[in-house]
């Protein structure tokens, strides 16, 4: 069961001109202050962080013989902002929760279970020692309320830059199984997803528009904790693999986007359902009507939720955090790029929208 870490209060940064910023202080000073907070293992954890922080590199048993590994950035003004223009601060606590749901979810749609997190924060030396203190507390935390339990921040590196950067690195334990890939679904099946899509897009989008206020209204204060503290399911990717899900992906670019990646990798088509859809729609129709957007959008094309998205053979039960919202089938031999390889009630989703739709978030489009 997991457990928002939007419950677990911020700790406050440092005042302007007051307590002592990361360039006042030396690497080993400051370790000394970060790392104790870092070093508070999920439940679990022990048995397997053979040796922890304080040499080149830790060890980390792999009683599978092998494990899944990945990696995530966030750099600021790019990935998120200190102050947004409504004047909401991202606080050190937010960047480590969210730190970890881009990483953990990452390695719970391979359906492996978290095992060791390295971390490299690289930070201006003018910014406030209270906020990798925060960042620390903040990590810890969301690894604890996604339902990590075997997984411990096992060590990383501090360094100095001109903007905020933060690069975490997990591995993960596939205990015997073998990992469920994207190209998995080529016989087609049910399409389920664990978790949430659309509310971190509704997030940013209230973020970045003066119309929202903080604590006005508490459904649009959650669209907000859904953007700066991500809350993934983790335990929903191993539970997956056990029942048999072929294909899984972390919805971290949209839905479309990602599932048009499932469906490019194992040659099918993905239906997706009008109704099931518009069900995730419903919690954010508060910010679409403050806003004037469309909540459908958000649905389709909006990432950051990092909730699982995976498919499962016909007539297997779908594990209790998944729900189905739709279905896919072998996709007819036509050349590539003919047809929309993810349809809305059998139709390209702009033709079921009455109007252009995206395809999702990509680092590098214009």
């Amino acid at each position: 069961m997991t457990r928002p870490p939007a419950e677990h209060p911020p700790v406050p940064d440092a005042p302007p001109g007051r307590g002592p910023t990361v360039g006042e202080l030396s690497e080993a000073e400051l370790l000394e202050r970060v790392l104790p907070l870092l070093l508070l293992p999920a439940a679990g954890a022990a048995g397997q962080v053979l040796l922890g922080p304080g040499d080149d590199c830790a060890v980390v048993a792999a009683p599978d013989g092998r494990y899944v590994i990945t990696t995530d950035t966030q750099v600021q003004d790019q990935d998120f902002r200190l102050v947004w223009p409504t004047g909401v601060v991202t606080s050190g606590y937010d960047t480590g929760v969210k730190c970890a749901a881009q990483n953990l979810a990452d390695v719970a749609a391979m359906g492996a279970v978290p095992s060791a997190v390295v971390v490299s924060l690289t930070m201006p030396p003018e910014t406030p020692v209270s906020w990798p203190e925060d960042f620390a507390r903040g990590l810890v935390a969301g690894v604890r309320a996604m339902g990590a339990d075997r997984c411990a921040v096992v060590g990383g590196d501090l360094g100095a830059g001109r903007e905020l950067s933060v690069t975490a690195t997990v591995t993960g334990d596939l205990e015997g199984r073998e990992p469920v890939r994207r190209a998995g679904a080529g016989d087609g099946g049910v399409v389920a997803l664990a978790g949430t899509t659309g509310r971190a897009a509704a997030g940013v989008a209230l973020l970045e528009d003066r119309r929202y206020t903080a604590g006005a209204d508490e459904r649009l204060d959650g669209l907000v904790a859904a953007q700066l503290r991500p809350c993934p399911p983790v335990p929903a990717g191993a539970a997956a693999a056990r029942a048999g899900a072929t294909a899984m992906i972390d919805l971290s670019d949209g839905l479309l986007r990602d599932a048009g990646r499932i469906a490019a990798a194992g040659g099918v088509v993905v239906d997706l359902d009008a109704a099931a859809v518009a069900d995730l729609a419903e919690p954010l129709r508060p910010a679409a009507r403050l806003l004037g957007a469309d909540p459908l959008e958000w649905v389709l094309t909006g990432g950051e939720d990092h909730g699982l998205l995976a498919v499962f053979p016909r007539g297997v039960p779908l594990p209790g955090s998944f729900r189905a919202i739709g279905s896919c089938a072998p996709a007819p031999p036509v050349p590539d790029g003919t047809r929309p390889r993810v349809l809305l009630d059998g139709r390209a989703p702009q033709v079921a929208l009455g109007h252009p739709v995206g395809e999702g978030w990509d680092h590098f489009e214009p």
